[in-house]
């Protein structure tokens, strides 16, 4: 059983690495490696719009494709990584960034994972340091004769 585990398991890791490998088409490839190491470098960086939560350089999507020839037209045309950066953020918004800039506008999303945490930390200090209930106190004499006649009674 865990060697068919580990056997579907090496499976799929080869398929989505080959799926990242082909996303990128032999066409789109600059003829210059340092500038194809850049675009790639970019590339993922920059968030497919259609899969979301892929970059583009693993997608597959036609907007994809057009977005990683825009990085190597830049790229060409003597542009930083930088001026790239931005010349899309500029054409499609912030959104298009898989790692969001630390600004003013997305300083709620980069300090919700702190809060969070903090939040947890200070709920368990407060139930580590609630003080433990203390044993109820034993039955009166009463309570016990009330008792006994209330068992006696079911037993019949």
């Amino acid at each position: 059983m865990r060697r068919l585990f580990a056997i579907a398991v090496f499976a799929m890791a080869i398929v989505a690495n080959a799926a990242g490998v082909l996303a990128v088409q032999p066409g789109e490839m600059l003829s210059d490696p340092a500038l194809e190491k850049r675009a790639r470098t970019i590339s993922s960086e920059l968030r497919c719009l259609v899969c979301q939560n892929e970059s583009i350089d693993d997608s597959d999507a036609p907007l994809a494709a057009d977005l990683r020839r825009l990085v190597r037209e830049r790229l060409v045309a003597h542009d930083s990584d930088a001026q790239v950066i931005d010349y899309v953020v500029a054409r499609y918004g912030e959104f298009v960034l898989l790692r969001p800039r630390f600004q003013l506008s997305t300083l709620l999303l980069w300090l919700t994972p702190i809060l969070v945490f903090i939040a947890g930390l200070t709920l368990a200090a407060r139930a580590a340091a609630r003080p433990k209930a203390a044993p109820s106190a034993a039955l009166s004499d009463d309570e016990k004769d009330k008792l006994s006649k209330i068992l006696s009674s079911d037993q019949s």
